[in-house]
């Protein structure tokens, strides 16, 4: 998503925020918590990078090993119908070119779980498409495919793809190219749902989203808890290049715990996968019942493939955990965006939106503070039974 200009802006006035918040705490606490030093920005930027040079090997390779026409014949069919996992490829195939790949396919997945965060055992992530329908007919024509590893870049001019004979040839972002292209991407989705495992339990270690007991009230205790459900939302972007990847949606939702420590709670959104089509999901977005004040803010972030979970939450942990209750609730957008790596705000997308002070009883369209996007919210009672 190309947000790049209004993020900066953005995270320019998050940063000054958080800087004169933190100033005014350690004004009015005597102790300030020990908190563990973020990874440095170096590092998370080395870990994004990471994931790009794996997924442009694993399509160099996956390229020339379609030098083989019985094999190419195989991914075309156990592509047809859209994206697949490249494992499951490569596991049912005899051909020799198929078999020496498979072990290049296993050790990429391994290396993009951990420079994702997600630690080891997930299974396969990486996967092929065909880059667009329109190359369909050229590629059952017999017109041999190029391979390219699909980018997050919404600003790339080009992008590099690799032939059977393990050539690069640059291909123009703006026109769809009339040979067939084969994206290598990271399947977001699975990604995704370990990701917010991961962010889950390090944000739990962390003490930021442990379950706490909310104090019981006259009208609601052992009756059930008020909740902010999403009626509708839509997030506006350009039009989705060909050349990208596909790309998993999900929200942060920060607030005072029932403790007065800091909370966040991560909130997945599949369903948002195209700009400009409004979605009706009916989804509970905040339980009020974990929240010690009538206000949360949130955040809506993007995993393009290349976000490390395990990191995030590690850095967001890192500022709130410097953030004491002062008896009044404080916005705390500013130090989640704050906690972000600055490369987060040019090339990479995972920053979408964020919206302010949402209550209890806020109801109908809320614009985002970024202008990416806007949800229709409503209060809504979850019975127990």
């Amino acid at each position: 998503m190309s947000f790049s200009r209004a993020r900066r802006g953005t995270l320019t006035v998050a940063v000054a925020s958080l800087l004169a918040l933190a100033a005014g705490q350690a004004v009015a606490s005597p102790v300030t918590p020990a908190v563990p030093a973020a990874a440095p920005e170096s590092a998370r930027i080395a870990e994004g990078a990471k994931v790009g040079q794996v997924e442009q090997q694993v399509a160099r390779n996956l390229a020339t090993s379609l030098a083989d026409a019985g094999w190419r014949s195989q991914v075309r069919a156990g592509a047809a119908a859209g994206a697949v996992p490249l494992s499951s490829l490569t596991a049912g195939a005899a051909a020799p070119a198929a078999r020496r790949l498979a072990g290049t396919v296993a050790e990429a997945d391994r290396r993009i779980a951990e420079a994702k965060g997600l630690g080891g055992g997930l299974g396969p992530l990486l996967r092929i498409q065909l880059a667009d329908p329109s190359m369909r007919p050229a590629l059952d024509a017999g017109v041999e495919p190029l391979v390219a590893a699909a980018t997050g870049d919404d600003h790339a001019k080009t992008i590099t793809a690799y032939d059977a004979a393990g050539r690069a040839h640059t291909l123009d972002t703006r026109e769809v190219p009339s040979r067939p292209v084969y994206l290598v991407d990271v399947d977001s989705s699975k990604a995704l749902a370990a990701g917010m495992r991961v962010l889950s339990a390090e944000l739990a270690r962390k003490g930021l989203n442990s379950p706490v007991a909310a104090a019981p009230s006259a009208t609601t205790a052992g009756a059930g808890w008020w909740a902010t459900k999403v009626d509708a939302i839509e997030v506006s972007d350009d039009e989705e290049p060909w050349f990208k990847g596909g790309a998993e949606m999900f929200a942060l939702v920060t607030g005072f715990g029932q403790d007065g420590k800091p909370r966040v709670d991560s909130v997945t959104m599949p369903y948002l996968d195209y700009d400009g089509t409004v979605y009706y999901p009916n989804q509970i977005l905040v339980n009020w019942s974990n929240y010690k004040y009538n206000l949360a803010d949130v955040v809506l972030m993007e995993d393009d493939g290349d976000t490390n979970y395990l990191a995030l939450a590690q850095a967001i942990a890192a500022v709130l955990l410097t953030i004491a209750d002062q008896g009044a609730y404080i916005p705390l957008v500013n130090a989640v965006l704050a906690a972000m790596p600055a490369s987060w705000w040019t090339d990479d997308p995972d920053y979408v939106d964020s919206w302010y002070t949402l209550a209890k009883n806020s109801s109908g369209r809320l614009n985002g503070a970024a202008a990416n996007g806007w949800m229709s919210v409503s209060p809504y009672f979850v019975q127990q039974f």
